[in-house]
């Protein structure tokens, strides 16, 4: 499943927490991992500061990428260390590209602390800009870290991102031998007044049977037979998702960027950002494939 994974740093406990992590996903699957650091030479104070300034912070850099990889060759996992300068998100992704990286895996906050978590957030900008999966994990105490997976659970409203993003868990779910599990939610909150009337009813549960079956066909064709599935009615779709996961002891949640409400509502105040910033349990994004 995974052979390069793409592990950013800048050295916060959030970043130790997630390391562990991506550690044990890398020895399961025989991966390398990528320790960056980015220079962010973009930020105010940095544009005022001198050349030997830079070249100090490129320094801790180098340090901190180096006492990275040495924790990961402790646990046997191979390691390739790099520093780039210039804005984070964007190095990542080309680093990610340009090295051919699998995966890319990250705290959903660092230095900066919670009260900036996400909203305009290094994390955020990967999340949306990235070619390839981005895993993010919390680092609270709150957060349920754990692998190999187990249960592993995908939303889907029957987009094109959210079939892509079926394509990648069954990928997750065949390398860790793990149940899978497919959830449509119905949300009673965007339906009107009438929305429990019989005939509104059984039109919605017909349509999120639909999509799950479409689901469970690109299962099977990859390979997975079975897979659990389940329609739930909910006033809040992210909610609803996390009462699944706590209820069935899911492991990893993988969910697609943008569904059918379009990419201009991606992320901000969209089901996918609440999920990232709440879920116990991490949680592997996929973009829809853009055509060259």
């Amino acid at each position: 499943m995974y052979d390069q994974l793409l592990f950013p740093t800048d050295g916060s406990e959030g970043a130790a927490t997630a390391f562990e992590h991506i550690l044990d996903v890398a020895a399961a699957h025989d991966a390398t991992v990528h320790v960056l650091s980015v220079v962010d030479t973009t930020a105010d104070g940095l544009r005022r500061v001198s050349d030997e300034a830079v070249d100090e912070l490129e320094r801790d850099a180098e340090q901190l990428v180096s006492e990275t990889a040495a924790t990961a060759e402790e646990r046997g996992v191979e390691t390739v260390t790099a520093v780039e300068r210039g804005e984070p998100y964007e190095e990542i992704g080309a680093y990610a590209n340009r090295e051919g990286a699998d995966l890319i895996a990250m705290p959903t906050h660092g230095h900066r602390g919670l009260e900036r978590f996400f909203l305009g957030s290094t994390t955020e900008r990967v999340v949306r800009h990235a070619d390839v999966p981005v895993l993010t994990i919390r680092p609270d105490e709150d957060a349920r870290i754990a692998h190999p997976y187990r249960n592993v659970l995908l939303p889907t409203d029957g987009s094109d991102c959210s079939a892509e993003a079926v394509r990648t868990g069954i990928g997750v779910v065949t390398g860790d031998d793990a149940a899978f599990h497919l959830l449509s939610v119905i949300d009673t909150m965007a339906l009107g007044a009438d929305v429990r009337t019989e005939m509104q009813m059984e039109s919605l549960e017909e349509s999120a049977n639909q999509i799950l079956e479409d689901s469970t066909a690109v299962a099977a064709d990859s390979g997975v037979d079975s897979p659990t599935t389940a329609v739930e009615y909910g006033s809040s779709i992210p909610n609803t998702i996390l009462s699944y996961i706590d209820d069935h002891e899911i492991d990893l949640l993988v969910v697609g960027t943008h569904g059918r409400t379009g990419f201009e509502r991606f992320l901000l105040g969209s089901v996918t950002e609440k999920l990232i910033r709440t879920s116990p349990v991490p949680v592997l994004t996929v973009r829809e494939p853009t055509e060259e």
